[in-house]
């Protein structure tokens, strides 16, 4: 029964990485399409409707939940409530930023920059517990950042990046270390769809607000039928409902060792759907990312085993 429950829990996390790894692709072939003004659909444009389709999405299944259960559920509190839309806004932040960075650069390049959230989250926890990281988590931070070097492939690269690219892909890891610090730890006792929910609608205060700021343009509202809803599903509600239910069944350890799906996901949906040129270094590089991750982890896998 419980080896049944941890492969259920391995099956819905991979789901959900698997949906994340997707979502870039669909935004960079979003950046290429145009809505009925003629105009080449922009960044306000994709992320206000991703949230949009999202936000209702996650409010239908929190009514569908509400109905089963007869109104048995835990509600969260005001206070709960206010802390979980706080954390949204890097929620929100981490779509804006990368969104942004795979305008400028390739999409296997962009995944690669968010997944810098490894070394990333060691250093935040090192900070905020003020301990240093182990031995294990050391190695894992080096292998991160030489399979970036080799990933991006830097040495060999004859095409210059855009700064503007890698600044935008920085920014976006740092704002997905922060939400997936604070995601988990926060009202953790009511169900994940209203978790989910309010944390939507804090990072749709950052993206409404980035939307206003920056959208010059008259708005395409095609956005929502042609790319929207697409993304709203990759992007805002089968991962987190997925990923919420399925790391309480395989561990932390496990989970984000699965979750690492994401990464191989994105390249090859980058390298098959958008013909970006992807050599064998950069698999090695993502490989070595990929086993970074495992290394990190695997004294929690071991300790689930035992």
């Amino acid at each position: 029964m419980a080896k049944t429950s941890v492969l259920k829990g391995v099956v819905l996390v991979a789901l959900g990485a698997t949906s994340y790894g997707m979502l870039a692709t669909f935004v960079k072939l979003a950046y290429k399409d145009t809505g009925v003004t003629g105009n080449l659909f922009t960044t306000a444009e994709v992320t206000t409707s991703q949230f949009v389709l999202g936000i209702l999405g996650v409010l239908l299944i929190n009514w569908f939940q509400k109905t089963k259960n007869k109104n048995a559920a835990l509600q969260a509190s005001p206070r709960a409530i206010a802390r979980l839309m706080l954390a949204g806004t890097s929620l929100g932040m981490t779509s804006v930023f990368y969104y942004l960075a795979v305008k400028y650069i390739p999409v296997s390049i962009g995944i690669v920059l968010l997944m810098q959230t490894v070394w990333m989250g060691v250093l935040l926890e090192m900070i905020l517990e003020k301990k240093l990281p182990t031995k294990q988590k050391t190695i894992a931070v080096v292998m991160v950042l030489i399979g970036t070097v080799l990933a991006t492939n830097l040495i060999q690269n004859q095409q210059k990046l855009d700064w503007h690219g890698i600044m935008w892909g920085i920014f976006a890891a740092a704002s997905f270390t922060t939400t997936m610090f604070t995601a988990n730890r926060i009202a953790t006792e009511i169900s994940s769809a209203q978790r989910s929910l309010y944390m939507l609608l804090g990072g749709a205060v950052v993206v409404f607000g980035f939307s206003i700021a920056t959208q010059i343009t008259p708005f395409n509202y095609d956005i929502f039928y042609k790319w929207g809803i697409i993304m709203a599903l990759f992007g805002t509600i089968i991962p987190p409902m997925f990923m919420n239910a399925g790391f309480p069944l395989t561990g932390i350890g496990l989970g984000s060792i699965v979750s690492a799906l994401e990464l191989p996901v994105s390249v090859m949906m980058a390298f098959v759907l958008l013909q970006e040129e992807v050599q064998t270094i950069q698999w090695i590089g993502v490989g070595l990312i990929i086993l970074a991750i495992v290394v990190m982890n695997l004294h929690f896998k071991t300790k689930n085993n035992a």
